[in-house]
């Protein structure tokens, strides 16, 4: 049977598709060195092979979206669409989404054994460790890796700007999990991440407040011979399902940093700089003293436990350049200091924190901002 249109002449195709979708597949065409217009022409192809129906693609707040199909095709997508009740733009989203799980990254295929480890830390408060580290996890989803993102700090700030209720003090947590005190799998503490077609890829483990206890405890337990190694060994059953675990640190120097930074070293069946640290700092001296304090515990952990911290660079985050000298002077100072590197300079504008008000992922809120799109470049540098 002949196709009801000519597969050699286009026509323009203008839908309505959710900002995080459509960089989504930006991304991921230019990864395989696709044009977009020849990805969706395969995602409807497939799509319209599909005999199941597929699950739905939130498309609330979609925007304009233009390509081009082969002349035809774009009218038959809609009859199908009509025939299984569903709008030509959920057809349109679901044929793409249908693409993306079927054309993985290629940054996939260059996984390590085991899940990659990037811990974001500071023993400074307040220079962005969550915001960093929420919005890497999400970028680095977006490249089509499964991310599980741990909220490390007893704080929680990083669960309840995403929109979600820490553990209860007496339920399980991961700090119970390092200290022997919690049964079951920790895993099932993890809530999936549904905004911004995150779901089934993107997934958080929940603060308790009783990690504020944990320095402490670990000083004192007898569950873990090697007090570093909690972390560790409470996360290992969860690193064979994910290809990223990111952790928010608390700003501290204590035992649960110390245990933080252990989980992120280089391991024996790994590349140099393949898991690490990043370090978020402001464009002050205060940020300075801090890392000075942080570079030294790392070093005196590395040599004590004989083993490899790669300093993965710094992330100089809410820069504002109309703050004069002190701002950019101190930019300039991060940058000289060369290994680390400075990774991205994220600028102090107000989708970061429309999105925490919201309790939305960023790169779902403000998915073109100039905050994601330096999340964007944190992922493609560590990938």
């Amino acid at each position: 049977m002949s196709a009801p249109y000519d597969p050699d002449d286009r026509e323009k195709v203008v839908a309505k598709l959710p900002a995080a979708l459509r960089q989504e597949l930006k991304i991921r065409a230019a990864e395989l060195s696709l044009d977009i217009q020849d990805a969706v022409t395969e995602g409807v192809h497939a799509w319209r092979g599909e005999k199941a129906p597929r699950p739905q693609v939130d498309t609330g707040g979609g925007t304009s979206f233009a390509t081009y199909l082969p002349t035809g095709l774009y009218g038959v997508l809609k009859a199908d669409c009509k025939e299984r009740g569903i709008p030509a733009n959920q057809g349109l989203a679901q044929a793409i989404r249908l693409w993306l799980e079927t054309h993985p990254s290629p940054r996939r295929l260059r996984r390590t054994a085991g899940a990659r480890r990037i811990i974001f830390g500071n023993q400074k408060g307040g220079v962005g460790k969550t915001s960093t580290s929420a919005g890497t996890a999400e970028a680095l989803v977006e490249l089509g890796f499964r991310v599980c993102l741990i909220d490390f700090d007893p704080q929680g700030h990083l669960t309840q700007q995403l929109g979600y209720e820490l553990l209860g003090i007496e339920e399980p947590s991961l700090a119970k999990y390092m200290l022997g005190e919690a049964d079951g799998e920790l895993r099932d503490l993890l809530v999936s991440i549904e905004e911004g077609g995150f779901g089934g890829r993107l997934f958080l483990l929940p603060a308790c407040k009783d990690a504020f206890l944990l320095d402490a405890k670990l000083a004192t337990s007898r569950h873990v011979r090697i007090k570093e190694t909690a972390l560790e060994k409470a996360l290992q059953p969860l690193e064979a399902e994910f290809d990223y675990v990111v952790v928010d640190c608390p700003p501290s120097l204590g035992f649960a940093m110390d245990t933080a930074l252990y989980y992120g070293r280089t391991r024996e069946d790994e590349e140099p700089d393949t898991s690490g640290i990043l370090i978020p700092v402001l464009a002050e001296d205060s940020s300075a003293d801090a890392y000075d304090m942080l570079y030294d515990q790392i070093q005196d952990l590395s040599q004590d436990m004989d083993i490899e911290i790669a300093l993965l660079g710094f992330v100089v985050n809410m820069y504002d350049s109309r703050k004069g000298f002190i701002a950019t002077s101190s930019l300039n100072s991060w940058k000289e200091i060369g290994d680390p590197p400075v990774v991205a300079v994220i600028p102090d504008v107000k989708e970061q924190r429309e999105a925490v008000r919201m309790k939305q992922p960023l790169l779902t809120y403000a998915p073109e901002c100039e905050q994601s799109e330096a999340m964007r470049a944190i992922a493609r540098r560590i990938s």
